[in-house]
């Protein structure tokens, strides 16, 4: 593990494999997960790729306790760009899974000077009228369950609150089959959950996805339902220089599920 200091933070990450001629991967992870979860594929994509995995401000090996206003989808933007920014290794790959996604999305709305390609697998976040024609407006439908599961972390009921936010994704029934190192992984990140249900971020919109210049790949789990999916093909439809690519048999964590067909359909974009 490294860490660079960036705007007050020591960011910390993982720098694995070598350039050989091409830009660097840069992964960020998703909610209460950190640089870890990339595990599964660091040692395919390292063959033919430097692989740069972070953690988020706050998350592991941070152990925070959720107080403060430190926590936000700005900030984590701002902190990804700033990383990469003093990382000075010319424009980069930049891959994210679920909230990670959205964070690279609006990375690559505000600096697309800093990135070669992208890659959203399963990007988080909720549309608004000019993408969803149900669009109905309030709160997303996620944040009151997401919201619960924080209250009950808060209250101290860590897995409770993390059954609750696993089943939301998953399905019910689905925290007590999880191995037991995904669980404590989860329970690390745990508090973080308590920042996120304030991160007020913005929906997205057709104007968004049309902004998206650079080669861009989604990657969507066959098996996930949910606003998931909904949310990855408006966006995949808008944004111009854009590809889908579907992991048989996954859901949310595909790359756990799938890690060496993940990993061929990543490398096969970055090479093409």
């Amino acid at each position: 593990m490294q860490s660079l200091h960036v705007n007050g933070y020591d960011m910390p990450y993982l720098d694995v494999g070598e350039e050989r001629g091409r830009p660097p991967l840069i992964c960020v992870h998703g909610s209460l997960n950190d640089f870890r979860v990339w595990g599964c594929v660091l040692g395919p994509m390292t063959q033919r790729h430097r692989v740069i995995a972070v953690s988020l401000r706050h998350f592991f090996p941070e152990r925070w306790d959720g107080v403060g206003d430190t926590y936000s989808i700005a900030q984590h933007v701002q902190d990804v760009i700033a990383f990469i920014e003093k990382l000075d290794l010319g424009p980069v790959d930049l891959m994210g899974h679920s909230r990670g996604g959205h964070i690279c999305f609006r990375v690559a709305q505000r600096r697309p000077d800093l990135l070669r390609r992208l890659i959203l697998a399963e990007p988080g976040g909720e549309l608004d009228a000019s993408l969803d024609p149900d669009y109905a407006g309030g709160p997303s439908p996620l944040l009151a369950r997401f919201t619960a599961s924080a209250e009950k972390i808060s209250a101290g009921d860590v897995d409770g609150g993390l059954a609750v936010f696993v089943d939301t994704l998953e399905g019910a029934g689905t925290w007590p089959r999880l191995p037991a190192m995904v669980k404590q992984n989860l329970r690390d990140n745990a508090f973080t959950l308590i920042g996120q249900v304030r991160d007020n971020r913005p929906p997205f919109s057709k104007a968004d996805a049309e902004s998206i210049k650079m080669p861009t790949l989604f990657i969507l789990g066959a098996r996930t339902k949910g606003l998931l999916p909904k949310v990855l093909h408006a966006l995949a439809a808008h944004v111009p220089y854009s590809k889908t690519a579907i992991i048989p048999n996954a859901t949310h964590p595909m790359f756990e599920q799938a890690p060496q067909k993940y990993s061929e359909v990543v490398l096969d974009f970055l090479a093409s």
